[in-house]
């Protein structure tokens, strides 16, 4: 059992070689995927400096890789982006500006974003955001223009196209900030943010909606609390309420369920790195994000790996619930490389 291929790393460094720390593991098909930025918190460049830099960094990861790494960036578009015009990128619209107009706009924008994540290497856009616009005073969504809307239809239809264009050319996206993030006053990767008189049951519309019309590539959730959903005081990445009890058996969501990073200060001011990943995969996430932007940690791998062992040696966790995240993500890449449709599940029909 793989345990490593639960955790898509950040890592620093605009090209891997024989010398850097993660090789090792991506040539044992010992990780999931990795993530990408284009700049560290102090403004030092992480990896992305040119066009031609990523598409060389993007193609010697899978050429390491002994099956398809999962490579994601967040490309929302806006102003929250990684490949930056700076650096040779063409321009983005941000989901604000997409959703005041009419929504193909959006397909001919995320139509042209999609095809240069697969120029570039990009196989995993953790993007469209899904949060309703519901607080302008809000600093992390409202201020950055990631929602395409206050109302669900409008999101959804935003979303939708924006997905399509996306599967059109390969790639997969992410659902974010499940249970809902754009109604709240503060900022998690900052500190302890609760949603508990903010929150409405509205904000889960969009992804009943785009469950049902077969969008379940993958779901993010959000270090935010909920005193009514989850009277334990649980974030909503590490709450066995929100994700196993909300998003998997009242939704119905099958894809793959992954965090938010968890070096973010909702999380790292409250719990330790390896019980930050026991609680996630306890709650039922699949895949655990640790970005090493926000800190510097060669080690996330092997002290992440050893917190689930640590699980299924103490039976706190079943080896079949370890085995049904592998599968799910193992499904992901399959439907990036063609071999599952998108919606159905199915395989594929190929000449």
């Amino acid at each position: 059992m793989n345990i490593g291929r639960m955790f898509l790393l950040g890592f620093e460094g605009c090209e891997v070689d024989r010398d850097h720390w993660l090789t090792g593991a991506i040539e044992q098909g010992a990780l999931g995927g990795v993530i990408l930025f284009d700049r560290n918190v102090d403004g030092s460049v992480q990896n992305i400096r040119s066009a031609a830099q990523l598409q060389t960094l993007t193609g010697r990861l899978q050429e390491m890789a002994p099956e398809l790494l999962l490579v994601a960036v967040d490309q929302e578009g806006g102003r929250v982006c990684r490949l930056k015009e700076r650096d040779g990128f063409p321009p983005s619209v941000s989901a604000a500006e997409l959703g005041r107009g009419p929504v193909a706009g959006t397909v001919a924008a995320a139509a042209s974003l999609a095809a240069m994540l697969l120029k570039n290497g990009i196989n995993l856009n953790l993007a469209p955001v899904v949060d309703l616009d519901l607080n302008s005073e809000n600093p992390i969504i409202a201020r950055y223009e990631r929602s395409f809307g206050r109302s669900v239809e409008q999101v959804v239809a935003h979303a939708r196209a924006f997905i399509e264009a996306h599967h059109q050319r390969g790639i997969a996206c992410c659902l974010k900030h499940f249970p809902g993030h754009g109604s709240s006053s503060g900022d998690s990767h900052l500190g302890f943010v609760d949603i508990s008189r903010d929150w409405q049951r509205r904000e889960l519309e969009p992804y009943v909606q785009l469950f049902a019309a077969g969008f379940t590539d993958a779901v993010m959730t959000a270090h935010v609390v909920h005193l009514g959903l989850d009277p334990s005081g649980l974030p909503a990445t590490l709450s066995p309420v929100v994700v196993d009890g909300m998003l998997h058996k009242s939704l119905g969501f099958s894809g793959v369920t992954m965090t938010d990073d968890l070096q973010m200060r909702a999380i790292t001011d409250h719990y330790g790195y390896p019980e930050a990943v026991q609680r996630a995969v306890l709650a039922g996430v699949d895949l655990i994000t640790v970005g090493n932007n926000l800190e510097r940690k060669q080690d996330a791998l092997d002290q992440g790996i050893a917190a689930i062992r640590e699980l299924l040696d103490k039976g706190r966790v079943n080896a079949e619930s370890i085995a049904a995240s592998l599968a799910r993500i193992a499904s992901l890449k399959q439907k990036i490389q063609g071999e599952i449709s998108w919606k159905s599940g199915r395989p594929t029909v190929r000449p």
